[in-house]
């Protein structure tokens, strides 16, 4: 191996290197920077809104540090009470828990018949659910009005349960149908000479395998279903029925201009649960596409 020759370095090239290189990460970071300012700027403007009460809020500069902590209490009051909080977050808590758990139940059951079950047509089967998510979900409105007018499901609990699991079922079936494929099939054969049906094979060996990548499905559909407020609309006109945002809706249709501070509050009680919900499952979701021991 040849020695190095230090003298035919050209060092100045090298430096300048070096200075270009330093350059763009310092410009890599103030962009990272600003872009963090930007993102932040408005969960600033989010909490200190929460702690001013109407007048502070309106006089004051709309960055300025509130005077005290204690008006945040009547405002969550307000907002708990405007736009009837509690039955707001039953009804979302039940629509995403019910219609997200049992979609992507369903959606397993689905990936597994088609992944682990030979039968002609699968392809056919697997287009015929994914084409739900081709189409935009405005042109559902109209059909799925009309038809839960005919079937008396508007206004109902039982019909948004109904409309989430069905509208949540294809993601999951894509997810799970690709996840599937990659467990090995010589542990269902063995399950099967021992006389395992398919629904024990399911059940004890595919299963255990897919929590992971499930327990994810389950957040980003319970995120959606919270979230939705298109077909809670379009669904549901009676308090006891509407979810959260709908609520949220009305109360900054009626009290925006004179409660900003409100709304905002109302906001932020809204958006808590579904951050808590990420953190007691975070474990499940971060490893959640690895392997488990059979």
């Amino acid at each position: 191996m040849a020695a190095l020759d230090i003298a035919k370095l050209d060092l100045d090239a090298i430096a300048a290197k070096e200075r270009r290189a330093q350059g763009s990460s310092a410009l890599i970071w103030l962009f990272a920077a600003l872009l963090a300012i930007a993102w932040l700027v408005p969960f600033y403007y989010l909490l200190v809104s929460v702690f001013k009460t109407n007048a502070e809020y309106g006089l004051g500069h709309p960055l300025a540090l509130p005077q005290s902590w204690q008006p945040i209490l009547e405002n969550v009051y307000e907002a708990w009470t405007k736009t009837r909080m509690g039955e707001g977050m039953f009804n979302s808590a039940l629509y995403g828990i019910v219609g997200a758990g049992a979609a992507v139940f369903i959606a397993a059951l689905a990936a597994y018949g088609l992944t682990r079950i030979d039968f002609r047509g699968k392809n056919f089967w697997f287009m015929l659910i994914f084409s739900g998510t081709i189409f935009p979900l405005q042109m559902y409105l109209i059909p799925l009005f009309i038809g839960y007018n005919k079937l008396g499901l508007n206004n109902s609990r039982l019909g948004m349960i109904l409309f989430y699991t069905a509208i949540c079922i294809p993601f999951p079936v894509l997810v799970l149908r690709n996840y599937m494929a990659g467990l090995p099939r010589e542990m269902d054969e063995a399950a099967r000479l021992d006389g395992c049906s398919e629904f024990r094979i399911f059940h004890s060996i595919v299963l255990p395998n897919c929590w992971g990548p499930m327990t994810a499905l389950f957040l980003i559909q319970f995120t959606w279903v919270w979230n939705d407020l298109l077909f809670s609309m379009v669904l549901t006109s009676r308090e006891e029925v509407r979810s959260l945002m709908n609520g949220l809706m009305v109360l900054q249709g009626s009290y925006a201009a004179q409660t900003p501070n409100v709304v905002m509050t109302a906001t932020l009680l809204a958006s808590l649960p579904t951050v808590v919900l990420f953190f007691l499952l975070r474990r499940h979701f971060m490893n959640g596409m690895k392997l488990q021991n059979l």
